[in-house]
């Protein structure tokens, strides 16, 4: 299987914020998570793989090829959606498919006026005046009618309804059901990405905290409860971080089966995504609190 995608040390200083040395790859017919809180990263590193911003560092290539190169050719073949609409208010999807006739030379009418129908979008009507719901619909319509391989998005499902949120999830995974087609899902709800993604990319800070398989990212994590006491046997090595509360404490721990047979007495359940990924954070700032208390 080869890769779609493929960052090794891309770096981005803005000065108060530092993209650092990230790597990371995306096999092609997946479906890869890119989670991090708001403000973490994702955008930069969606902008930085678009060749929309200069990178100060490292390499970004797509289905094996220079973005920087090769960048008109190669976005023939990518769908882009942002979590703020990318067309024009006074644009109709009438305007808008005119206008991609002279963008995307693989641009399919027939498959633009399918998605509208199937999404129940009108024609004829100003986008400005659509529900965001309705405009999320609309740019992945324009995303998927130029046959991309590749669909980049950003925070697509932010700030929808779970009704709208559950009918776009079902999209992509219908995308990747055809074998060359992936699908790069930035997004900060975990519970999304826990669902239909096959790999996860979690960013913190500008830097790779975890990647890998989905599943085997929860099977190896596991939420261990015990007494303070308990917790303060515990080898430093097993734990990602806790957090305390009048019944205990609870411990994000790096190996579950490993912890489960070095501390019997202890309760050790599996965890979420979301869960990592605040126990991740939250190990960040005890340590940088550290630090500032030297």
């Amino acid at each position: 299987m080869s890769n779609v995608l493929e960052l090794k040390e891309v770096t981005k200083n803005y000065g108060d914020f530092k993209l650092d040395q990230v790597s990371f790859v995306v096999p092609e017919g997946c479906i890869c998570g890119f989670i991090g809180q708001n403000g973490a990263g994702k955008t930069t590193t969606i902008q930085l793989i678009l060749d929309s911003i200069r990178r100060d560092g490292g390499d970004i290539t797509v289905f094996g090829r220079d973005i920087r190169k090769e960048g008109p050719a190669l976005k023939e073949d990518i769908g882009v959606v942002f979590d703020e609409m990318g067309f024009h208010d006074f644009m109709t999807p009438n305007d808008i498919n005119r206008m991609m006739k002279y963008v995307y030379d693989n641009w399919d009418e027939e498959a633009f006026w399918g998605y509208l129908k199937r999404f129940s979008l009108p024609r004829k009507k100003k986008c400005g005046a659509f529900s965001r719901g309705m405009q999320m619909k609309l740019q992945i319509a324009a995303a998927m009618s130029h046959h991309a391989k590749l669909l980049l998005m950003d925070e697509p499902t932010s700030g929808l309804d779970p009704i709208v949120r559950n009918e776009i999830l079902q999209i992509f995974q219908e995308f990747v059901m055809e074998e060359d087609h992936t699908v790069f899902l930035s997004s900060h709800i975990t519970g999304d990405i826990e669902r239909i993604a096959d790999m996860v990319v979690f960013i913190d800070h500008g830097q790779i905290v975890l990647q890998g398989n989905k599943d085997e990212i929860l099977e190896r994590h596991g939420l261990l409860k015990c007494k303070k006491a308990e917790f303060e046997r515990m080898e430093a090595k097993d734990v990602v971080s806790s957090r305390q509360s009048a019944f205990g404490v609870e411990v994000l721990v790096k190996d579950r089966e490993e912890c489960r047979q070095k501390y019997p007495d202890m309760t050790v359940e599996q965890t979420s995504l979301e869960e990592i990924m605040i126990f991740y954070v939250n190990d960040r700032f005890v340590m940088n609190g550290a630090k500032q208390g030297e």
